[in-house]
């Protein structure tokens, strides 16, 4: 048995960290990775899939909760069934409470740093710190109201439970321990201010409108992470009950959802999981279109622009109890509000499990055509493609709800911004920057239904599990959708990212991620793009990628089980890719910095030493001769030419008959096939190219190469990277042409992200930029505030406005 170590929540064989180079200075960029992963075992097997003994556990609830619109308040009381899977007997359970990430006392508040030391040392000499207005309103709005939960009496089998809150997270101790097989069940009540999510940010929140007509305007909620949920209980790191502290997101167990939503009664409920009372919160009307949507062609409106407008002005007393139930899930979110526009349109499947899914999308007249277009058709859009890569939607609905959240994602449903801006003539525009912005983001919201509210994977571990590969495929789905827009998931769009010194590795938690936006989601996405595109070829990245999805639904996956299964379904080793690219921040920038051209001896005197006579009056005329001549000076052999010797008619390039004797020996003393090797490749007489490269960037990758010969013509040459194996800073590569080399380039496509593209190309080329004209400014001292002028001015404004008023009256 392999010992084990620990390192960032990953297990890892203590024999990793035992191989040294202690003498030079060989890098190994091709060590297995299996030294650094965790050992396979029963519940992970060293394919990469589950293993025989896998388990996860089971979290089923049953919530009853009461949105409280005037007061933006939630009440609730859950019951809670937990079935312990795992090998192991439970003394307690853990429970997530993500409101209490937003009190004054959480780990997430009291760590949360202010400006830059460099930006402070500037007040010193009298230059104000700066304050953002947001966080000035987010301090504010803190400051003025009640935040996080507030936690009812938890009871188990009719007797109080002892719980513990520790910041984000509960601690529920049971009446007896919970042995393996077994099921628990606890109720609890709760409750908490629902926070403004413009003043404060986060993944849900209400939104405010003064402006609608209705007395004290009208809300958009939008509900996540707003009830306390289970923490998973893992095989490979137990209870995951780390602090939340904003970044990542935590991976849950799954379960069954019986959810009952009490709203005013002229709100919309969008929600997890599918409506079980449509005849009790929807007119008949409302419930007839929803069936022509089914089998429609485009979208159609179950709530249409101008009903949602008479809802907006109104406003009702009374309540409505909206019903919804999910099998299988991980987590549970909706949205409520009376200001939504309600459209769907059946997505039809080849699926036996589900062949139809209801794809809709739910957002205020703000949104306006933008979103009455595109939303719900970018959500069909997204499932064809996902559906391509893993494997058929398997959930009744897909929505895309618009509100204060600018893009999340949880089973079933996500929150998507942008909005469409009022002009003058009351008609509501967007720009194309905003028609690609909802496009995308829907599209990548709607994909995490799939990476990780299926394929279960740990954000809060390993954020570009659920960000990478979702970005990845995202940027797929976004080539399908429009080719011409650049959707910043391609090579060259990570070189800045990937030159500078605010990288961190890949495999980085998620709560210390320098730039989350470049490392989670782009880097990894352009990664597996390279891989995909460069390394494997589609073929064999497809086929393994599909392979892993299917492997994990509704399973929980680590970097190992991923990195293992694509090389197992592929066949290629991949270590030094996953090494390079997600546990280093070496870069791409590899150099051509020489090229030998060569020519074969044929050993025979009388065509060799031709060549080298050749080659020797092919050199430059030394300038002194030149002068020489232009001077008129003659040499004295010319001056003297009565004396001769036999060096006048021969030189050190004349062929002897002893030379040639020894050539003929030499070939008689051949094999006969070493013979017809030498004979052959004299008559060739092909072109010997020795192109010397150098590995800058530390990170090895395949060697691309295009070669323009003199006749016009062209070649691809794709050397493995594996030619950097025993040689990882620098290699030679041996090219044999009939024709003759003009020039070399490295990277023709920028297909790798390589970062400096001027060593690419032998020989090297005059670099492109540009240079603008400016006008020089003098310098100016410290303004000074000069108030009596200031007054002057303010009084003369006054009194020329005060003029002008007489005048309009007359």
């Amino acid at each position: 048995m392999v010992a084990l170590t620990i390192f960032s929540g990953t297990v890892l064989p203590a024999y990793a960290s035992a191989i040294k180079q202690s003498k030079g200075d060989f890098e190994d960029k091709f060590r297995q990775l299996d030294a650094d992963l965790p050992t396979p075992n029963v519940y992970r097997n060293a394919a990469g899939e589950p293993g025989h003994e896998y388990w996860q556990q089971q979290v089923d609830y049953h919530i009853k909760a009461s949105l409280l619109e005037d007061k933006r308040r939630l009440e609730a009381t859950q019951t809670v069934t937990y079935t312990n899977n795992s090998p192991d007997t439970l003394k307690y359970l853990w429970l997530q409470l993500d409101q209490n990430y937003y009190k004054a006392d959480s780990i997430a508040s009291r760590t949360r740093t202010f400006s830059s030391p460099s930006e402070l040392a500037k007040s010193v000499d009298g230059k104000p710190t700066k304050i953002s207005l947001n966080t000035l309103r987010k301090q504010q709005f803190l400051t003025d109201n009640d935040v996080g939960y507030e936690i009812g009496t938890i009871t188990g089998n009719g007797e109080q439970l002892k719980a513990t809150i520790v910041g984000t997270n509960m601690r529920i101790d049971l009446l007896k321990p919970l042995k393996p097989g077994r099921t628990t069940e606890f109720k609890l009540d709760y409750a908490f201010n629902i926070t403004e999510q413009k003043a404060v940010g986060g993944r849900a929140g209400y939104e405010h409108f003064p402006k609608d007509k209705r007395e004290g305007g009208n809300d958009i909620f939008q509900l996540a992470q707003w009830f306390p949920r289970l923490h998973a209980y893992t095989d490979y790191e137990a209870w995951t009950n780390k602090a939340f502290l904003g970044s990542g997101e935590f991976t849950l167990e799954f379960g069954d959802y019986d959810v009952e939503i009490t709203v005013p009664a002229d709100h919309i409920v969008a929600a997890t999981g599918e409506l079980t009372n449509a005849s009790s919160v929807l007119n008949k009307m409302q419930r007839k279109r929803f069936e022509k949507a089914k089998t429609s062609k485009r979208p159609v409106f179950i709530v249409t622009e101008a009903e949602a407008l008479e809802n907006e002005e109104k406003g009702s007393s009374k309540t409505k109890t909206w019903h919804f139930e999910a099998e299988n899930v991980r987590d549970f979110a909706w949205a409520s509000s009376r200001k939504f526009i309600w459209d769907a349109k059946g997505y039809q499947q080849k699926s036996s499990e589900r062949p139809l899914v209801m794809a809709m999308s739910f957002y205020p007249k703000e949104g306006g055509d933008l979103w009455k277009k595109y939303s719900t058709e970018s959500v069909i859009h997204t499932m064809e493609v996902y559906s391509k890569y893993s494997f058929d939607y398997p959930y009744p609905t897909a929505q895309s709800i618009n509100g204060p959240v600018g893009g999340m994602e949880y089973p079933m449903i996500t929150f998507n911004g942008p909005r469409t801006e009022l002009q003058d003539d009351g008609s509501r525009t967007y720009t194309l920057s905003e028609k690609r912005f909802l496009i995308g983001v829907v599209i990548h919201e709607i994909g995490h239904i799939y990476f990780p509210m299926i394929v279960n994977s740990d954000e809060r571990q390993w954020t570009w599990m659920d960000e990478g590969l979702n970005s990845f495929l995202d940027s797929l789905a976004k080539r399908e959708w429009e080719t011409e827009s650049n959707w910043a998931r391609e090579p060259r769009d990570i070189i800045e990212y990937m030159k500078s010194t605010v990288q961190v590795p890949v495999m980085t938690q998620s709560d210390s991620i320098l730039k989350i936006g470049a490392n989670a989601y782009t880097k990894p996405a352009v990664a597996l793009n390279i891989l995909r595109e460069v390394v494997l070829g589609r073929e064999l990245f497809d086929f393994a990628f599909k392979e892993y999805a299917t492997r994990w639904k509704y399973k929980r996956p680590t970097p190992s089980d991923f990195f293992r299964t694509m090389e197992e379904a592929s066949g290629v080793d991949l270590d030094w890719f996953w090494r390079g690219w997600f546990y280093t921040t070496d870069h791409v920038d590899i150099s051509i910095d020489k090229i030998y051209k060569l020519r074969m001896n044929t050993k025979n005197p009388d065509i060799d030493f031709d060549r080298e006579r050749q080659m020797e009056q092919d050199k430059p005329m030394p300038m002194s001769i030149e002068r020489n001549r232009q001077e008129g000076l003659k040499p004295w052999v010319e001056l003297n030419k009565d004396i001769t010797d036999f060096y006048e008619e021969n030189d050190e390039y004349t062929v002897t008959n002893k030379e040639r004797n020894k050539y003929n020996k030499f070939m008689k003393e051949l094999e006969p096939w070493e013979r017809e090797v030498i004979q052959r490749a004299v008559k060739e007489d092909k072109n010997y190219y020795v192109l010397e490269f150098s590995n800058l960037g530390g990170l090895v990758m395949p060697i691309l190469l295009q070669l323009s010969y003199e006749d016009g013509t062209q070649e691809t040459i794709n050397i493995p990277a594996e030619v950097w194996r025993r040689s990882p800073k620098s290699v030679n590569k041996l090219i044999v042409s009939d024709k003759v080399l003009k020039e070399v380039e490295i990277d023709p496509r920028w297909e790798t992200a390589d970062v400096d593209l001027n060593n690419n190309y032998f020989p090297r080329r005059i670099i492109p930029s540009r240079i603008e004209a400016y006008k020089e400014k003098k310098s100016k001292s410290k303004v000074k505030r000069d108030i009596m002028q200031d007054i002057k001015t303010e009084l003369k404004n006054d009194e020329d406005e005060s003029t002008l008023e007489i005048e309009k009256a007359a």
